[in-house]
């Protein structure tokens, strides 16, 4: 992994935190989520319209539309999640999974082979993001929440590895971006206008939350579409390992403009985060 494209993942992971942290602002996560998704599709849409970069490459399609549904998938789950379980145990375990799932999957199936120093960075991040399960001031709220967090590791890992692989075979990585969020919009929209409860939901939640909507839409294709970059230039695993280094930034943002005040254990779990991006950039090739 490259100097430059080092960089451009860690800026991609602050971005991430930024808009989490408008998202944990809004009244209503899921709801929250919807709405940047929406917005999401419409700055995807203007990007196609304006876009001079050509369609992404035949071969990449099954992969979009793949990624689509795991994407789909990543929502229902994550809304069963924080319908079971505290929002502090759940989001780590996602996250912090994820990582150690993808590299494995890329090694083993894909022969993606990872230097020493590399396997050490994804152990690292991984093992100090689900160490802020223990850092949580409430309990998982039982097994149900668990089981939904559990299965969204295997489609976070899933989707990781579909948009890894298709974005390499696109020839377009900012086109594939852009239709990879139009698309799946489409259906989350469907969902929430499925009924009158939903409807209203969405229509408060867009309503009320357009300025953080379009902040979390911007920030997260921004993000999203800066890993995917990353991703044709350096392995899979490196990548999504290295985003997930948000947590540190998140931790900035919660000391420093929201006043939050981490206990020991969040300090030595962030401190695990910080010693795998070192060992990710210490790396042979790196």
């Amino acid at each position: 992994m490259s100097l430059s494209v080092f960089l451009v993942v860690l800026v991609s992971a602050a971005v991430h935190a930024g808009w989490n942290a408008l998202l944990k602002g809004t009244g209503d996560k899921l709801f929250g989520g919807i709405a940047i998704a929406s917005y999401a599709a419409l700055l995807a849409a203007a990007g196609l319209l304006l876009l001079p970069e050509p369609l992404p490459a035949a071969a990449s399609w099954p992969f979009v539309l793949a990624s689509m549904a795991l994407q789909v998938a990543y929502y229902v789950l994550l809304a069963g999640a924080y319908r079971h379980a505290d929002l502090g145990a759940a989001y780590p375990l996602m996250r912090g999974g994820a990582p150690l799932l993808t590299a494995a999957a890329m090694a083993g199936i894909f022969t993606e082979a990872l230097p020493a120093a590399g396997w050490a960075g994804v152990v690292l991040i991984s093992t100090g993001i689900l160490g802020l399960v223990l850092d949580g001031r409430r309990r998982a709220g039982g097994g149900a929440g668990v089981a939904f967090a559990l299965a969204n590791v295997v489609v976070i890992a899933a989707y990781t590895i579909v948009d890894g692989l298709g974005v390499r075979r696109s020839g377009a990585p900012v086109a594939y971006t852009l239709w990879i969020f139009l698309l799946t919009a489409l259906p989350l929209l469907l969902f929430a206008l499925a009924r009158a409860a939903t409807r209203a939901r969405l229509s408060l939640a867009l309503g009320r939350e357009w300025r953080t909507g379009l902040l979390g839409a911007a920030g997260t294709v921004l993000s999203y579409g800066a890993a995917l970059w990353a991703m044709t230039l350096a392995p899979v695993a490196l990548v999504a390992a290295l985003r997930e280094s948000s947590i540190l930034f998140a931790t900035l943002i919660a000391v420093l403009a929201l006043g939050e005040r981490p206990g020991p254990a969040r300090l030595v779990a962030v401190g695990l985060v910080a010693l795998g991006v070192v060992a990710i950039r210490l790396a042979p090739g790196g």
